[in-house]
């Protein structure tokens, strides 16, 4: 039976429907938030299959809830964009700690976008959603949570800003969590300070719980009886008996500095710990699943060790202390022919960026949900397998990398030279060679130090931590960490990556395995995050000080001047035949050897763009842009060349795409019978320019040239 339900969120209307769509799942929902819609919907398998918690969530953008028919030649959704990919990472990552970890059901969360309405944010809707399906459903899901945007303007914070507000905006912060705590947060920032952005995310912590209370109304009404699952379940004899034999080894085997013999070592304690209880348990009958079982408790020993060491006796297991950054080098100019490089290395962790300046004309186009169809700024991560001394998968990026990717870019963006001040599409490529922790930092240091050495003449030096979080097994105990590592990443409770400059954050994104941090950790993470930035800056700084003054030479020199908006057609020529000319016969310049064609960008506001990396070029092509936008001044006498003879007069050319008529009562003072009689193709005349037909065409005179020739020989 369909069921509604309706909230007032903040002046906005938000409905649920449920009770009549995809009624197969286990549950669906319809979200409306103002004309933004989204279907979600839960289904768990009834088989268990994995060894781990099967989570799969899921955001489908269809184009047609835009009212766009895809691009390319198939015309259907394909892989989904970066920016789909993205939103189902900042749903899935404040659902995926209310659950048992010990669920072993596959789960599908599936959201499809039907409707958006630019200013009633999909994903938030989605988010939403999701929680409210698996509240209402027989799975067990220990929400609800939900997540809001907050944006800034002058003092004041919004919650889900429109879209026109955010582009005013000097925040955009999404934050998610329960009644009680926040679970994620994900942000870009115009160098907020630290105390403001706290501010942000309790105030959208506020509103978070508002909506958390609606969906409980709505799951106490409708909600079905959660089931019990079978979990994943350990032997509490077996336990002790592993822990007791591995745990001295172990404990030694994680305080070795260098990863890669630490990570040996602990695989050899693992190996050994399996091969003894096989011996233990020779004869036993269910042997087989009494190794899964010692293999899973000497993996989760590896995590308790590390826990204890941190919060009992406040040693790391590389033996910094808690506030302590690993060791730091940057370096710049590492690849001759590229426009900007560096690398950034800090501790066993290793980026190589690159920047690469190209035309306007050659901006990234964008077929998604959002207003904007093109950005001219972006920042690709790529990981390969040998930089953790593994072989793996090579192929088109994952979630992981995109989303690396998308926080780089988000931090640097925020510095990036307007398009006006700096007329270049800007490309940075972060290629990880070392991995230990902390790769999407090292790939905001490398990435700003390339920008830098590229000459792009960003605001400010951007530099990127990140912090950790663990916590007692009680609870009642955390230490946070600076610069986390591999280990205490994957050990840990919280990565909490900040990035900004000296100022203020630039970018922010918190990911935790516990169900929420309280606003004392926040505070406390953010201030340590401050202080190994600023230090982080200072090795940045005097690798390079500021960005260069000039351009790599194997970069696209530039050229911008102003026309006439109205003018544009006329450079473009019918069917880009003018602009085509242009380009062919500049880019050929006999002084220059340069095989690549001169890039001409021509904005709608008359803005004229010439990239090449000669200045001779450049200078060509400006020269024959100006000569076809130059205005005839009626009453001028030109000289120029006869292109075409006609019966009724000939045609003669002032410069390249001016052309004008002479008639035939205009070419001689004496009566003309045949025009070929005076003048001939290739002939050089002097005419006056008389002015134009009511059809736009320019009428020339030869013989009013010549009366102005003869007076001026009788002043004289």
């Amino acid at each position: 039976m369909k069921k509604v339900f309706e909230y007032d969120f903040l002046g906005r209307k938000l409905i649920v429907e449920t009770g009549h769509l995809a009624k197969q799942a286990n549950a669906s929902v319809l979200i409306r938030y103002g004309d933004t819609a989204v279907l979600t919907t839960v289904v768990m398998g009834n088989v268990v299959t994995q060894d781990f918690f099967p989570l799969q969530v899921l955001y489908q953008e269809k184009l047609y809830s835009v009212g766009k028919i895809p691009g390319g030649f198939i015309k259907r959704e394909g892989r989904p964009t970066d920016e789909a990919t993205l939103a189902a990472r900042i749903i899935d990552r404040p659902l995926r700690p209310m659950f048992d970890e010990n669920l072993r059901n596959e789960i599908q969360v599936v959201n499809m976008v039907l409707s958006v309405d630019v200013d009633n944010s999909p994903i938030m809707a989605a988010l939403f959603g999701s929680s409210l399906a698996l509240g209402i459903s027989e799975i067990p899901f220990d929400g609800p949570v939900s997540g809001v945007v907050v944006g800034k303007i002058g003092k004041d914070f919004i919650i889900n800003p429109t879209a026109s507000e955010l582009e005013e905006s000097e925040l955009n912060l999404t934050v998610a969590g329960t009644s009680d705590a926040i679970c994620m947060v994900e942000a870009g920032a115009n160098q907020l300070k630290e105390s403001k952005m706290l501010e942000a995310m309790m105030f959208g912590h506020e509103a978070i719980k508002g909506l958390c209370d609606f969906q409980k109304k709505i799951i106490k009404e409708i909600g079905k009886e959660k089931v019990e699952l079978e979990k994943a379940s350990l032997d509490a004899t077996l336990v002790k008996d592993v822990e007791d034999y591995a745990h001295d080894d172990m404990l030694k085997a994680v305080m070795i500095k260098d990863k890669l013999e630490s990570y040996s070592k602990i695989d050899e304690v693992k190996a050994n710990t399996i091969s003894h209880f096989e011996d233990v348990y020779v004869e036993d009958e269910n042997k087989e699943q009494i190794i899964k079982d010692v293999s899973k408790i000497v993996n989760n020993l590896e995590g308790k060790v590390v826990r204890s060491l941190i919060t009992e006796k406040k040693i790391r297991p590389d033996g910094r202390k808690c506030d302590e950054i690993r060791p730091l080098e940057a370096e710049i100019d590492i690849l001759a022919r590229t426009h900007g490089s560096a690398i950034f290395t800090r501790g066993q962790t290793q980026s190589l960026a690159t920047t690469t300046l190209g035309a306007i004309g050659e901006h990234q186009i964008l077929d998604g949900l959002g207003i904007e169809d093109s950005k001219r700024f972006m920042l690709h991560y790529n990981f390969p397998a040998f930089s953790v001394g593994e072989v793996g998968r090579y192929g088109s990026p994952g979630r992981r990398e995109i989303g690396h990717g998308a926080l780089g870019e988000r931090a640097l963006s925020y510095v990036i030279p307007s398009e006006e001040d700096f007329p270049y599409t800007i490309r940075v490529v972060s290629e990880i060679l070392e991995s230990n922790g902390s790769s999407s930092q090292a790939t905001i240091c490398a990435g700003c130090l390339s920008l830098m050495a590229a000459g792009v003449p960003i605001k400010d030096v951007v530099a990127g931590i990140a912090m950790g979080l663990i916590t007692s097994e009680d609870g009642k105990k955390y230490t946070i960490l600076t610069d986390i590592q591999g280990l205490e990443d994957h050990m840990g409770d919280m990565d909490f990556k900040v990035a900004g400059t000296k100022y203020g954050i630039t970018a922010l994104q918190m990911d935790i395995k516990i169900k929420g941090v309280t606003k004392e950790i926040l505070k406390e993470a953010l201030a340590q995050a401050k202080k190994a930035r600023l230090q982080i800056l200072d090795v940045m700084k005097a690798c390079i000080k500021e960005p260069r003054k000039s351009l790599s030479p194997y970069a696209p020199k530039i050229d911008t001047f102003q026309i006439d908006p109205d003018k544009i057609k006329d450079v473009i020529g019918r069917g880009g035949e003018m602009i085509t000319k242009i380009i062919l016969e500049s880019s050929h310049v006999k002084s220059v050897n340069d095989k690549d064609a001169v890039k001409v960008d021509l904005e709608d506001d008359g803005r004229v763009i010439i990239y090449h990396n000669s200045d001779e070029v450049i200078k060509e092509t400006r020269r024959r842009i100006e000569e076809v936008i130059r205005e005839v001044e009626i009453g001028k006498i030109y000289q120029g060349k006869v292109v075409k003879v006609e019966d009724f007069g000939c045609f003669v050319s002032l410069w390249p795409g001016c052309e004008g008529m002479v008639h035939v009562s205009q070419l001689a003072f004496e009566r003309v019978k045949k025009p070929s009689d005076v003048v001939n193709v290739g002939d050089s005349i002097l005419v006056k320019a008389l002015g134009y037909d009511n059809r736009g065409r320019l009428n020339l005179s030869r013989k009013e040239a010549l009366k102005n020739d003869i007076k001026k020989e009788d002043k004289e």
